[in-house]
């Protein structure tokens, strides 16, 4: 059975160093087959090119929210995800689309550590949309 349609390479930002803990989920987090939450300013053009023309919508993370993680948002099923308390703004965006949103307090075990939702989960199998 395959599991992958696609796959893409994508060159990620230098921003802080070698040394910073930055991957792309730090960067996008799909919401649904047709939607995702981006912090664009680090995203390389033409991988934003390439979502745009596949017709992903784009949610803007501002830059204060970004800091706060608000990018990192781990998806349970379509339309349903689960991100860091704090950033009202980002949530906010996502409840106009119709996402249905849980929030966690992770003062503790996400910002010290900096780790979103989706860097405390292990990777998992879902159905094809």
């Amino acid at each position: 059975k395959d599991f992958v349609d696609e796959f893409v390479v994508v060159p990620l930002p230098h921003w802080k160093g070698p040394d910073d803990v930055l991957h792309l989920m730090s960067l996008i987090s799909p919401v649904d087959h047709d939607l995702a939450v981006v912090y664009s300013r680090l995203l390389p053009v033409p991988f934003r090119e390439w979502l745009l023309r596949r017709g992903i919508r784009l949610l803007e993370v501002s830059d204060s929210e970004f800091e706060t993680m608000a990018c990192n948002i781990l998806a349970v099923s379509p339309r349903k995800c689960i991100m860091i308390s704090g950033n009202p703004q980002t949530k906010q965006m996502l409840e106009d689309k119709g996402i249905e949103v849980w929030e966690y307090r992770g003062e503790e075990i996400s910002k010290k550590g900096a780790g979103g939702p989706t860097c405390l989960t292990r990777p998992h199998l879902r159905e094809k949309v």
